[in-house]
């Protein structure tokens, strides 16, 4: 029975942690840039578009699907970036803990 007590305060550490690293895992930024630095943007938290930048020299209407690509491409060198950081804490948070290979965390 003392097992299974210990089992439940793991548990509720392990679901505070869990909620814990979901709210800072929403505090993420990452930055993507293409173009040389042409065009960026700032990604938080799950892909939310915080802001974006445009060097004016993209504003030609003849040009506009390559200014569509590269905004495109720097959502998602940002979008990849984040995504390397979310895996990044989701290891910390699971370190040394022995989980099947391809567990997901429920966030």
């Amino acid at each position: 029975m003392r097992e299974m007590g210990g089992l439940m305060k793991t548990m509720q550490q392990m679901q505070a942690k869990v909620a814990n690293a979901q709210k800072e895992m929403e505090k993420l930024e990452a930055e993507g840039k293409s173009g040389g630095g042409l065009v960026s943007l700032i990604l938080r938290g799950e892909n939310n578009l915080v802001s974006m930048k445009i060097d004016p020299s993209l504003m030609v209407a003849e040009e506009v699907e390559i200014l569509e690509d590269l905004i495109k491409a720097a959502f998602d060198d940002a979008q990849k970036k984040l995504e390397e950081a979310r895996k990044g804490m989701e290891k910390g948070l699971m370190g040394g803990l022995n989980l099947p290979p391809g567990f997901k965390m429920p966030f």
